[in-house]
């Protein structure tokens, strides 16, 4: 054993000894620690800003509305709830069970370990610690390493504001993480892509160990005929250029029809001007890629199709303009992969079958969007298309309901979490019976008899 791995395996043996003591289990420890979780991120703001702009040029209006806005929702809603969360859940007994009662217990499961992404290193590294927090778990976060002034944050802020007896910080790149991975966790939560996700789940498959993936994927936006395409634009441009495309639940790929799609391409090169104005690359409102290879993977995919907004980059400040390709191939390199970047092809399709075909042929996305005036149409799109998350007339705002379980299907992952489905995806929801010793019935005791038989079956 390393002695790398010899101080994780300290470091463990640490937290399991807290969760044992029971430190981690009064509900006041978990809503003093979503108390001290906010307070961390209400007195750090500027920090946390000035590390989100020095690793993705984020604008201070996309740190609010992408990573504090949401953590600050998340928290005050399991805080809310927790009380109720906590508590046994009554379920029916049948007539066999009685005279008994039956109850469903959440507990918490013990060290969960969470592995955050680099496009978001502050909410994705969070979001999840919410309701790990909320369900009474000792906790090892490791930051991106690729957001490095953020992740250098993190390890120094969570230290000095949460319970350092349940709550750790690990960094590193990838020998750190594959000598982590080697631990029994109870739990581990990763977000990323799904090449890492398999390395995850093999090694948690050793310890038998319970994963929760969010993945990614290509998301679909499907325009419907008669669609608003004005608002449609408005809305696919923003969910596009947020984080310069760097998110897990930005439209990957546009289907329209022949007739729809140059009014749309029209549409979104207005709504581009009306953001970002003419020189889109200098403006303020808008972020760069997170280092020099995504930024090359990136501008390789601008030879696909036809170029019909954008394609200027800027190599010294690692930014690609907000682009639009047109005439793409299914089979073009940029509709291999997730694009993780403002890039943004049209497809055509003759019609809505055609475009649901499409998808149903291809994995199950992370998320999917549809514009549609019909009734009709949105009932097909919602019964039809299998995906982690779905919004219709919008993109991406489904994470603003704290509410909405979150995460992926098939490829796109596994294990859902927001609100309170997060604080069961971090729970052992133990089934409990507890039976009262009088009367004592005899039907399921031998001597066994044709009586007892017809008896068990009316009761069943």
């Amino acid at each position: 054993m390393t002695d790398m791995s010899h101080g994780y395996a300290d470091m463990m043996s640490a937290l399991r000894q807290s969760f044992a003591s029971g430190l981690t289990r009064p509900l006041d420890w978990r809503s003093g620690q979503l108390d001290a979780l906010e307070r961390m991120l209400k007195e750090n703001e500027s920090a946390i800003s000035e590390a989100l702009v020095a690793d993705l040029g984020k604008p201070e209006q996309e740190i609010l509305l992408g990573e504090l806005s949401l953590l600050y929702s998340e928290i005050r809603h399991a805080r809310r709830k927790l009380k109720r969360w906590s508590r046994p859940r009554r379920v029916f007994t049948p007539m066999v069970g009685q005279p008994g009662r039956s109850w469903v217990q959440p507990e918490p499961l013990g060290v969960v370990l969470i592995m955050g992404a680099w496009n978001y290193p502050v909410q994705l590294v969070l979001s999840p610690l919410i309701p790990a927090l909320a369900a009474g778990n000792c906790v090892v976060i490791k930051p991106s390493e690729i957001a490095a002034r953020t992740a250098d944050l993190m390890a120094e802020l969570i230290p000095r504001y949460l319970d350092s007896a349940a709550v750790q910080v690990v960094q590193g790149a990838v020998d750190e993480t594959t000598a982590l991975l080697q631990q029994r966790f109870d739990h581990v939560f990763y977000t990323g892509g799904a090449v890492v996700g398999r390395i995850v789940m093999r090694a948690a498959a050793e310890h038998l160990t319970p994963v929760t993936l969010e993945l990614g994927g290509k998301s679909p936006a499907v325009i419907d005929a008669g669609a608003d395409l004005e608002s449609a634009a408005r809305r696919l441009v923003w969910g596009k250029c947020l984080n310069a495309g760097q998110t897990c639940i930005a439209p990957d790929y546009v289907l329209v029809s022949a007739e729809q799609r140059e009014p749309l391409v029209a549409a979104m090169r207005s709504q581009l001007d009306a953001m970002y104005g003419s020189d889109r690359l200098a403006s303020q409102d808008y972020g760069k890629i997170i280092n020099r290879r995504h930024f090359d993977r990136l501008r390789a995919y601008l030879d696909a199709g036809t170029v019909a907004v954008g394609g200027q980059v800027d190599e010294t400040g690692e930014r690609i303009e907000p682009t639009i390709l047109v005439d793409v191939k299914p089979d073009d390199p940029v509709m291999q992969e997730e694009i993780f970047g403002p890039i943004l092809p049209i497809l055509t399709v003759s019609d809505l079958d055609e475009a649901l075909g499409f998808i149903k042929a291809r994995e199950k996305p992370l998320a999917a969007y549809f514009f549609t005036r019909s009734k009709a149409s949105e009932r097909r799109f919602v019964d039809q298309v299998s995906t982690g998350n779905l919004c219709i007339n919008d993109v991406l705002m489904f994470m603003s309901v704290p509410e909405l379980p979150f995460g992926g299907v098939g490829n796109s992952g596994m294990g859902q979490y927001h609100g309170k489905a997060g604080f069961d995806r971090l729970s052992h929801l133990k089934a409990v019976m507890k039976r009262s010793r009088f009367p004592e019935i005899p039907v399921r005791f031998p001597p066994y008899s044709d009586f007892k038989m017809k008896l068990l079956r009316w009761l069943g």
